[in-house]
């Protein structure tokens, strides 16, 4: 569908279709354009309404059309918008549900603007590392005046239309209950011979000592804009509705809209705006899947990371079961809950009734028997192979039929714990991350057996959870912890020839990480490492690693929890201070080795780093580990720190250049330890291709 042309008295009727929210992809634009042309020559018909249909007046450009040449193909949403503005008879805009960028840039083009109350008004360009393309810089401030249109724009947050009635925005908010084309008909009717036509271009922005305004504007802009560009420059084209003409404004925006388009960081953006729809969809799971209803949910475990994943729960409104061995376990897991929701509720970000609906939500058991009614269990228990074979084995005794068993692991083999269970097809992993009532991620671990309305279930779950869900097949680590685990050996490589813990935090930090290696590991606690690398020694003895953390752990130094890491800690104070005595060990364990420490440079470390996950990536998704490159970049970037600005691991090597990271790769082969560096095959074909990994489909 398209758009639908109906006549109501002598009112035409331009009904917007193209769901789900009605973008202006070509094939709308164009019957838009013909249904404005169909009126203009027919004598009976005195104004037009255009509207929506479904759930929304338009969400703005059509995303299937995003760097496609349909974009750019005549009728564009430039002429689109001209074609309502130059009309001879008026044109009124019917507005309701959601109204958004390029959706309001046509709604700001038409001659009248009317709205039901509720409905979401934006330009959040911003959020794509864009700017509003299509007039929005120039007509919002018309009608909303300089300040509160810089707000929306930069910002691109939702305002309510109710909150823009009385402002130039609205000719009229209708009451709740009225019939949205019947009203916007009988306010055409109204307005049908008033002449001259009333049009956003013509009006002026007037602010009082607008420079003064402009430079604190830009002053704070870019003092929270980081490293991306395009708030200030949303800051600039706004600027040009009130010291440029409107024409040369127009201009001015066309320009600098173009020129944000080639950022890498608004490609960044673009690219992790569409990782995010794509993760969801699996190729052998049909969107029509049926799923289990979740309606009551056991958490095995209450723990920091029990008690997190049963808040998730408790936040989507799901009654939830905390199963512990001990009282005292218990009692301390819901008191920490509790004592969260509170904090939360102190900063004002939840209602105390809110509160108490919540809290009510989560109950604690030291009996497996009573969550046998649970829809879905899912064990956060110690990370062992023994525990969690006691545990799944207790489920499968307890568990109603059709009860989804689910496991928090973040490396055993799933496929062996589904083997515990005499439903293996009942069995999914869940890795959620800490702190798992915070962090976006969940890690949905798909074994050989399980079965694909499970699948299909936990990845609806995850949108209930407020979590984007990524696919991941079984093996050590899965996807997001084994790429971690050959960059922490880097990081330990490092440390062996001649750097020291803060200089690698530091590099990898300015390249745009939240948390360096050696940081993160205090923070997560470093005998979690230590017991993986254990096994590691048992089960991979070809695998080396840097033993300094093994030396760290030795000295008792787990981390924040133990007052020393690689770094020292100060009692209530979670700053980290370089440690003398770690630093002496470091540098005493390369004289051990037999190792000249050398001085190496942030741009080494950095590529290190990086490359050594990009490697590891490309190993994972030849495997078919990973459905598809963007997938590693939605784990990287939502769950693991990986700056938003340069798009995730793989994406970041693609813009590099698959050839020049080869190269970066050949020569660190040539030092020490060296077999680390062995290229994925998917890796050089690509190159040799001339490639990347997020355009092989």
């Amino acid at each position: 569908m398209s758009a639908e042309y109906q006549v109501n008295g002598s009112v035409a009727v331009i009904t917007l279709n193209n769901p789900p929210v009605n973008g202006l992809g070509l094939a709308t634009r164009t019957a838009a354009v013909d249904g404005i042309r169909k009126a203009l020559a027919d004598d009976s018909v005195k104004a037009i309404v255009i509207t929506g249909a479904g759930k929304a007046f338009s969400g703005g450009a059509d995303i299937k059309e995003f760097n496609s040449p349909k974009a750019l193909t005549e009728p564009t949403l430039h002429t689109l918008i001209n074609v309502a503005e130059g009309s001879t008879k008026p044109v009124v805009a019917a507005i309701h549900s959601v109204c958004m960028g390029g959706g309001l840039e046509l709604a700001l083009g038409c001659n009248y603007r009317v709205a039901m109350p509720g409905a979401q008004i934006a330009l959040p360009e911003v959020k794509l590392g864009l700017l509003p393309g299509a007039g929005g810089t120039q007509r919002l401030p018309r009608v909303l005046g300089l300040e509160m249109a810089l707000n929306m724009i930069v910002s691109g947050t939702p305002v309510m239309s109710d909150k823009l009635a009385g402002t130039a925005m609205f000719s009229e908010v209708f009451a709740a209950d009225a019939n949205l084309v019947d009203a916007a008909v009988a306010f055409a009717n109204k307005v049908a011979d008033v002449r001259p036509l009333p049009r956003v271009r013509d009006r002026s922005v007037d602010y009082p000592n607008h420079e003064a305004f402009l430079q604190f504007s830009r002053n704070t802009v870019k003092a929270m804009a980081g490293p991306f560009p395009a708030p200030l420059e949303c800051v600039e084209t706004v600027a040009a509705s009130v010291t440029k003409k409107f024409e040369d404004g127009l201009k001015f925006e066309r320009e600098r809209f173009l020129h944000l388009i080639q950022t890498p960081e608004s490609k960044a953006l673009r690219h992790a705006f569409f990782a995010e729809r794509v993760a969801s969809k699996i190729p052998d799971v049909p969107a029509d899947t049926p799923v289990r209803a979740i309606k009551k949910a056991a958490i095995i475990g209450a723990g920091t990371m029990g008690g997190g994943i049963a808040m998730n729960f408790a936040n989507a409104g799901i009654p939830v079961v905390l199963v512990e061995t001990k009282q005292e376990a218990l009692d301390k897991g819901l008191a920490t809950i509790r004592k969260n929701y509170e904090n939360t509720m102190k900063k004002g970000k939840l209602t105390p009734e809110k509160f108490e609906q919540r809290v009510g939500l989560i109950s604690g058991t030291l009996s497996y028997d009573d969550i046998a009614d649970a829809d879905i269990v899912i064990e956060a228990v110690f990370e062992d192979m023994g525990v969690k074979e006691t545990v799944f084995r207790k489920l499968d005794a307890v568990m109603k039929p059709g009860a989804i068993l689910a496991s928090n692991t973040s490396t055993l083999d799933l496929n062996k714990i589904a083997g515990f269970t005499s439903r293996p097809q009942d069995v999914i992993g869940t890795h959620f991350f800490s702190p798992a009532n915070v962090m976006k991620l969940l890690e949905v671990v798909r074994g050989e057996k399980t079965g694909k309305d499970v699948l299909a279930t936990t990845m609806a779950l995850s949108k209930k959870l407020r979590k984007t869900g990524v696919v991941s097949g079984v093996c050590d680590g899965f996807i997001g912890n084994r790429m971690i685990e050959q960059y922490s050996r880097q990081a330990g490589f490092l440390l062996d020839e001649g750097c020291l813990p803060e200089q690698v935090d530091k590099a990898i930090e300015k390249f745009g990480f939240a948390m360096g290696p050696f940081r993160m590991g205090d923070l997560a606690g470093n005998d979690i490492g230590w017991a993986i690398r254990k096994r590691r020694y048992v089960e991979s003895p070809q695998i080396s690693y840097s033993k300094n953390a093994d030396l760290l752990c030795e000295m008792g130094r787990f981390g924040q929890k133990t007052g020393g890491g690689w770094y020292d800690y100060k009692a209530g104070d979670r700053k980290a201070y370089p440690s003398q005595a770690v630093n002496e060990m470091i540098v005493k364990h390369s004289a051990d080795l037999g190792v000249e420490r050398r001085k190496i440079s942030d741009q080494e470390i950095v590529e290190r780093l990086v490359y050594s996950l990009v490697n590891e990536g490309a190993q994972i998704l030849d495997e078919g580990i990973a459905l598809r490159a963007s997938d590693i970049d939605m784990i990287y970037l939502t769950g693991y720190g990986f700056p938003l600005f340069r798009g995730g691991p793989m994406f970041y090597a693609d813009q590099v250049g698959l050839s020049n990271v080869l190269m970066a790769m050949e020569k660190y082969a040539a030092g020490l330890h060296g077999e680390a560096w062995t290229p994925a095959p998917l890796m050089t074909r690509l190159a040799a291709e001339g490639k990347g990994f997020n355009s092989q489909a």
